[in-house]
């Protein structure tokens, strides 16, 4: 017998996705820490390992309110699998620049592993993705910028 509904799970990941599309719109991330439990882990291979929601909180201020992170506001999924037995989410996170103004996408993605805790609640969160695909991509999207701005 599973902790969770299926259907718990799918709303909470729910929220999370709409949340984070709310943080990106408007640069306000404080909901989105939220919704982590008081004693969370967030592992994320370049920043390293913040503990807590404080700690997770002032750490996605921070790298969303400077660059490149403030020139990325959207984060669609990919794709997601719910594994009712653990309570996981395992989810393709794409990372997408704002538009350098011809409408192109300029994206790279990261993997990520929720676990989640309960009411609404996620206690660990890991981000598993090269940044090397990351630094190539942003410099494309720089490029593309340049380029639209010499024509324009």
């Amino acid at each position: 017998m599973t902790r969770w509904s299926r259907h718990e799970l799918e709303e909470a990941f729910s929220t999370y996705q709409a949340v984070a599309a709310e943080a990106g719109r408007t640069g306000e991330w404080g909901p989105w820490a939220e919704l982590f439990t008081d004693d969370a882990e967030y592992v994320e291979h370049l920043y390293g390992t913040m503990h807590g929601r404080e700690a997770i909180g002032a750490w996605i201020a921070k790298t969303m309110s400077t660059y490149p992170g403030n020139a990325m506001p959207e984060f669609p999924i990919g794709w997601s699998v719910i594994d009712e037995e653990r309570g996981w989410v395992v989810c393709q996170v794409w990372n997408r620049m704002a538009d350098p103004g011809d409408g192109s996408i300029h994206q790279a993605y990261n993997v990520t592993l929720l676990k989640y805790a309960g009411d609404g609640r996620w206690s660990y969160e890991e981000d598993i993705y090269n940044p090397a695909h990351f630094a190539s991509m942003i410099q494309e999207w720089e490029r593309r910028k340049a380029d639209l701005t010499e024509t324009g």
